[in-house]
């Protein structure tokens, strides 16, 4: 009798960023919400999901043996690794996918290690998602009206308007399978295109990414106003 191959599910954190956009000592993943590291609330997320197999953190260089120590502390040992990231976030994921001992059809996710408030539900349908469409990102709908616009040397102009239902706004996990991931990886790469996300790089193969509803909830901390606001939405979510 047939048994089908066991698929597994990996989640990338590309955790190498400087966080730039937030004044400080030192990057904002590292950076403590509740009195916990962001980078652990978001390993967490995914460490309560038992579809998850493993869990890679890309880190730069210097940070890797704070977040192996970290990673022993709150007791993730086993369960997640780290590697050395790249000088951007495409490179990062490409050095974590090289270490992942996956199949072609097993599942990647990659996420912000920055979005602490990704919870559980939402990873497990973007895995579902996955595992029917091959590609899948969380999205969140564009409540404000959205204006395409031309640069000038004197500012913006509008140009049109693009209907909001046309228009998603991008958040994390995003989830594919092992070998498209991969091999759209390997095209990016060969043709130097940086994309914004792992999406763009995805689309930019060819292949149909779905949409998982997400969350405001789930924001991407990138600004001191972020960190506070996680603040409050951490309290709520504790009540």
């Amino acid at each position: 009798m047939y048994t089908p191959a066991v698929m597994h599910v990996f989640a990338i954190l590309p955790a190498a960023g400087m966080g730039t956009r937030m004044a400080g000592p030192q990057p904002k993943q590292f950076l403590t919400l509740d009195g916990v590291p962001i980078l652990i609330h978001s390993l967490r997320a995914f460490a309560s999901v038992a579809r998850v197999t493993a869990i890679f953190v890309a880190v730069r260089k210097l940070e890797m043996e704070r977040v192996e120590a970290q990673i022993a502390e709150y007791g993730f040992t086993g369960r997640v690794i780290v590697v050395e990231g790249g000088e951007n976030r495409q490179e990062s994921v490409s050095h974590a996918l090289a270490a992942l001992p996956a199949e072609a059809d097993d599942i990647v996710l990659v996420h912000d290690a920055v979005r602490p408030l990704i919870d559980a539900a939402t990873i497990e349908r973007t895995i579902d998602a996955v595992a029917e469409h091959g590609a899948a990102i969380v999205g969140l709908p564009a409540v404000d009206t959205i204006k395409q616009v031309e640069r000038t040397a004197h500012g913006a102009i509008i140009t049109s308007t693009i209907p909001r239902e046309y228009v998603v706004l991008a958040q994390t996990p995003q989830g594919f399978r092992y070998g498209l991931l991969q091999s759209a990886f390997a095209e990016a790469m060969a043709d130097g295109f940086v994309g914004t996300d792992e999406a763009s790089v995805v689309e930019r193969a060819g292949h149909p990414v779905a949409v998982v509803p997400g969350s405001q909830v789930n924001l991407k901390i990138t600004k001191q106003g972020d960190l506070e606001l996680a603040e409050f939405y951490l309290s709520q979510r504790a009540r």
